[in-house]
């Protein structure tokens, strides 16, 4: 077949794959990654009209990231080749921790950034489902988040009314550079228990498994009990002992200190109601509810994701007017700045973190019925910003593209002199000025947090492309 051929519709390309045996060795085994291929871009038969970027590629790449942050044992099935099982004796008194992401490019597991990562992730594929399925990526979303929430399982332990929250000391962690394959540093577990409460951790997990129990429930109904039943017993401890977990676990607040708690319980309570209809959680996410503009969607703050849930379970007119003034205050002419190039710029630490999880705010805002093409032309610039509309016309999605970060703050990937496919790097400064430098863990680090809100995105701009609902892509600004 000539170079560069497009498929027909109903023809096929058949490659072959020959792995030889040395010396009677056992038969070889591999993986192979199909990429820049079109998936749901550019035809009118899967996705009523072309796009600019391969969303659909791109969100397959962000897959890999968070399975290439797994760790314990990995399964049989696992697509990152150059990771193996790594810490597997995490815990505690024999409790057994192993499991759940690293949390960047470090190997320390912070339950805070680990939850809310989970929970953008698993809105996005209860709002946008149709979005994996057209991007063939469904079942890879199903293996991939199911990992954190089968952690969080091990974490949360009712009988005994306690949730660790952290497994490895940031400080002993982050002296070590090597792969977690081959750490044997001490790794201690800390926990949040009635006299030393964690309210912001314990909600924003409940907020997750709950949300897991519901795009669970027709692919593993008995899976799906157990996060509801979970969820429930999680989201009562941290309503019923109040505190902030870094207050309880002080070895987490140089790391994600927590500053309040009220938005994670509403979250909590807001996505129990949702798996459960009970109205006891719909009372309780009320109470917790703050009006205003907040300032972000991040790890700490969930007062719009609040504000999101309780619109799409009342539709009351209020919380749809925060939802806007939010997405507004990002929006040119807004409350939050713009780098040159046209990049939203609310912090300089993870600046396309911001980004992308504004632009799925926005995504979702529309999917809920707030705001229209003007919503999903924004979001698309800052979407396109990341994957290519940028003064250096680069994608700051490892892998995506022909140019990309390839020096990212990433112990595990460095280590093994191996590509991080779809790692999210932290961004260009207010002036959109980037380097490609290891060591500078501001700009080129990755994070779980970092690829949620754009993960989720794609999925959005998935799904309204696949039904011819999304608009032209803006020009670049640069």
């Amino acid at each position: 077949m000539d170079f560069d051929v497009d498929l027909t519709s109903g023809s096929s390309m058949e490659v072959a794959l020959v792995g030889r045996m040395h010396n009677g060795a056992q038969t070889p085994n591999g993986h192979v990654f199909l990429s820049q291929s079109c998936g749901v871009c550019g035809s009118s038969e899967h996705s009523g009209a072309p796009t600019k970027y391969n969303y659909g590629e791109a969100l397959g790449l962000s897959i890999l990231f968070y399975d290439a942050q797994r760790s314990g044992r990995l399964p049989a099935n696992n697509p990152i080749p150059w990771r193996g099982d790594s810490a597997v004796n995490d815990g505690d008194n024999g409790i057994d921790l192993s499991g759940g992401w690293y949390d960047a490019g470090d190997h320390v597991k912070f339950n805070l950034p680990m939850s809310s990562a989970s929970t953008i992730l698993l809105w996005g594929l209860e709002k946008w489902k149709d979005a994996y399925e057209a991007a063939g990526q469904l079942d890879m979303m199903y293996d991939m988040i199911r990992w954190p929430l089968e952690y969080f399982l091990k974490c949360w332990r009712p009988a005994q009314n306690e949730y660790y929250v952290q497994v490895g000391d940031g400080q002993t962690d982050h002296s070590y550079w090597g792969r977690p394959e081959d750490m044997h540093m001490w790794r201690p577990a800390y926990k949040v228990t009635p006299s030393r409460p964690g309210s912001d951790v314990a909600g924003e997990t409940a907020a997750s498994l709950a949300a897991g129990s519901i795009v669970f429930k027709t692919k593993d109904p008995a899976f799906s009990a157990k996060l509801v039943e979970a969820a429930k017993g999680l989201y009562k401890f941290a309503r019923d002992y109040r505190g902030r977990y870094s207050d309880s676990v002080p070895q987490a607040k140089a790391y994600y200190g927590s500053n309040k708690v009220t938005d994670e319980l509403c979250e909590g309570a807001a996505w129990l109601h949702k798996a459960t209809g009970d109205n006891m959680y719909l009372n309780d996410a009320k109470s917790f509810y703050q009006p205003g503009v907040p300032w972000a969607l991040n790890w700490g703050d969930k007062e719009i994701a609040c504000q999101m849930l309780l619109y799409e379970i009342t539709k009351e007119d209020k919380y749809k007017n925060d939802v806007s003034a939010f997405v507004r205050s990002y929006m040119p002419g807004g409350s939050v700045g713009y780098t040159p190039c046209g990049l939203v710029f609310a912090n300089d630490w993870g600046s396309l973190r911001y980004a992308g999880n504004a632009a799925f705010v926005a995504l979702l805002a529309v999917q809920n019925g707030i705001g229209g093409d003007d919503y999903k032309t924004w979001a698309l610039s800052q979407i396109d910003y990341i994957l290519g509309d940028n003064n250096r016309h680069m994608s700051y999605e490892i892998g995506f593209g022909s140019y990309y970060p390839t020096h990212p703050h990433h112990r595990s990937s460095s280590s093994s002199h191996a590509l991080l496919k779809g790692g999210l790097v932290g961004g260009p400064d207010k002036n959109d000025h980037y380097e490609d430098r290891q060591d500078d863990y501001q700009k080129n680090e990755v994070a779980c947090d970092y690829n949620a809100g754009f993960q989720s995105a794609l999925a959005g701009l998935v799904h309204f492309a696949h039904n011819g609902q999304l608009p032209a892509a803006p020009p670049s600004k640069c």
